[in-house]
């Protein structure tokens, strides 16, 4: 199916297929195909893709042709926001729109608000308005209430990795956000993954939406060797150390807990010489951009990053990811080791496994339906032994979301003191 088909105005069909062209579509992908559209209908949408999939475009495009036959005024109102995890992803996508609005006759404003960096730039840019904002929840409040923006004439939302939107605790923000938007407008749902909380949100937001799920086929999942590697938790470092300069990795993107764990590990890998730098939520945003720059064009060879860069950040050809510390999320998993492997790129994906954690990675495999070998590197081989509830089947390894909360201690509790009763 080519993009002509897909409903787009013949007026505008010649840019958006040289802009297209551009970004190196040939065709569309499978979210693309279904979500644009129903989008160009006006339906609200689900959509559920993996990493990599063309999400962006499939809401961008029919956006774009939507605010070419909304009136305008001046200053420009808001028609199209866009709410998104990270400031990383903000850009990206923000980067992404512009492009695929390069061609269109009449020029498109397009703002990308994020916290961070000083308000001040921000709201001189939204002087005169813009016709799409990329924000993140945070700064987009801070925004409204210096009243740099209005977003009473917003005619289409988008929360873009909108699990991520909750998982990094942007629910009260999101419903400050939805109380001033107006109650008629189309809402647009794209992530890789739609746990309870989104579904719930998706029930009380979208009339009747279209729900598109892409699986991912064996053909086209991304090629990415998986290894677990066994290690005592206190000689992560230097194992890492080891397979950087033996296995003479160019690059790899590590991922640890902490921020201090980031500061520790890049700090231990530059005595030894080897170019690293920590990425994490506390670095300045200009920090954080040229760090990313330095590591594209390789003057830095590995990034010690906490979960901030799971998402959002799309460099090319990155041959590893290593998880040092494993993520609390099993869902996680698949996005950490989604940097690597992308557009048609084989990748590697290690993860140190300890004693303490062997009981979280089995849920991890269980989870994502997986089964990655064991493995031991001569002169790391662990000492440790296996902890007092790692082969227990009821333990969930520390992974979120399968512990019992404080509520179902309470009842737990409740229900013995009936028992007792009785």
């Amino acid at each position: 199916m080519p993009f002509s088909s897909l409903g787009f105005s013949p007026a505008l069909l010649p840019a958006f297929l040289r802009a297209i062209g551009d970004k190196g579509y040939r065709a569309p992908t499978a979210i693309q195909s279904q979500a644009i559209p129903a989008i160009l209908l006006g339906r609200d949408v689900v959509g559920s893709a993996q990493t990599g999939s063309g999400k962006t475009a499939a809401f961008a495009l029919p956006m774009l042709q939507q605010l070419a036959n909304a009136p305008t005024g001046t200053p420009r109102p808001t028609r199209g926001l866009i709410l998104v995890p990270t400031r990383e992803l903000a850009a990206q996508v923000g980067e992404a729109i512009a492009g695929f609005a390069k061609y269109l006759p009449q020029r498109v404003k397009v703002a990308v608000v994020f916290g961070g960096v000083s308000i001040n730039p921000q709201m001189m840019n939204l002087r005169g308005g813009a016709d799409i904002v990329v924000a993140t929840p945070g700064r987009l409040l801070d925004l409204l209430e210096h009243n740099a923006l209005k977003i009473s004439e917003v005619s289409t939302l988008v929360l873009d990795e909108a699990d991520r939107l909750l998982d990094l605790g942007f629910g009260e923000e999101l419903g400050r956000i939805l109380e001033l938007l107006p109650p008629r407008r189309q809402n647009l749902f794209f992530s890789a993954t739609f746990p309870p909380a989104i579904e719930v949100l998706a029930e009380s937001m979208l009339h009747d939406p279209l729900r598109i799920e892409v699986q991912a086929v064996p053909e086209t999942k991304p090629d990415i060797a998986q290894r677990a590697i066994q290690v005592d938790a206190s000689r992560r470092t230097q194992l890492l150390r080891h397979l950087v300069q033996t296995e003479k990795w160019e690059r790899a993107l590590v991922f640890v807990a902490t921020k201090h764990a980031a500061e520790i590990v890049a700090d231990k890998l530059r005595k030894v010489h080897i170019e690293a730098e920590p990425f994490h939520g506390e670095l300045s945003q200009g920090k954080r951009t040229q760090v990313l720059q330095d590591f594209r064009i390789k003057a830095v060879q590995v990034v010690v990053a906490t979960d901030v860069a799971a998402r959002g950040i799309d460099i090319a050809q990155m041959p590893v990811v290593v998880n040092y510390d494993l993520p609390r999320s099993a869902v996680d998993y698949t996005h950490r080791i989604g940097r690597t492997g992308r557009a048609g790129e084989s990748g590697l994906a290690v993860s140190f496994v300890s004693a303490g954690t062997e009981a979280h990675f089995k849920l991890i495999e269980k989870r994502q339906g997986i089964k990655v070998q064991r493995e031991q590197v001569e002169g790391f081989e662990p000492l440790e032994t296996l902890a007092p509830n790692a082969a227990d089947p009821a333990s969930t390894g520390g992974i979120k979301g399968k512990r019992p909360s404080k509520k179902d201690k309470l009842r737990e509790a409740a229900a013995r003191a009936q028992t007792q009763d009785k």
